[in-house]
């Protein structure tokens, strides 16, 4: 579903009514931080956790598995 110029608009004049112009560049400023913080939490999630590296050894750290070898 894409907008097309005419609904962009629209959409930009409600918002100034309902925010106002002041508020508008801060609202934009807090949307992105929140997409970033989204896209790290993301990174975060898919990432191996050093309890999972760990469980992979059988539980040992590795500093503890490479006393043992």
């Amino acid at each position: 579903m894409a907008f097309g110029t005419t609904e962009i608009a629209i959409l930009v004049i409600f918002a100034i009514f309902i925010f106002g112009a002041k508020k508008i560049p801060e609202l934009a400023r807090n949307v992105g931080r929140a997409k970033g913080e989204f896209q790290q939490g993301l990174q975060e999630g898919l990432s191996d956790s050093s309890a999972e590296s760990d469980m992979d050894r059988g539980g040992m750290t590795e500093a503890v598995a490479d006393e043992s070898e």
